[in-house]
């Protein structure tokens, strides 16, 4: 294990972001996340992260509160944020929300098929709901 990621070497923390692309990619297709497919929405919601965190890690490394490891970073610097932060900030969100969005249409499909399961069960129930007065109007009794 030790050889395989001291092959990898500077490209080691990019290759990790792209295999949780890759890991959750599926997830756009199989469960319809539709993330990628909106774009201008993901672009919303991922410029806050981006800018709040970018800013949190240039002060940070500027007063010396954490570094990061030369040898699993490939030495591309923007300005003295390296190119792997930029790219855990975008990557991590769009793992998270194409995540969030198989878990929803999941949980949709269960609540759909559980109503479809209670439809069976009680036909009468669910083709007539519980509102009807089971009393006939004017509250006498009928003979």
């Amino acid at each position: 294990m030790t050889a395989a990621v001291d092959g990898l070497g500077h490209w080691e923390y990019l290759a990790l972001m792209g295999a949780c692309l890759l890991i959750t990619l599926p997830l756009e297709f199989v469960f319809s996340a539709r993330v990628y497919r909106r774009l201008p929405l993901l672009l919303k919601a991922l410029l806050p992260v981006v800018l709040v965190f970018a800013v949190w890690d240039i002060v940070a490394i500027a007063r010396d509160h954490w570094t990061y490891d030369p040898r699993f970073v490939t030495g591309i610097d923007l300005g003295i944020l390296p190119l792997e932060e930029l790219v855990f900030f975008l990557v991590i969100p769009v793992c998270a929300l194409l995540s969030y969005e198989a878990v929803g249409t999941v949980i949709g499909w269960v609540k759909r098929r559980t109503a479809r399961r209670i439809e069976a069960c009680h036909p009468t129930t669910a083709a007539h709901p519980t509102s009807a007065d089971p009393h006939p109007p004017g509250g006498g009794d009928i003979r």
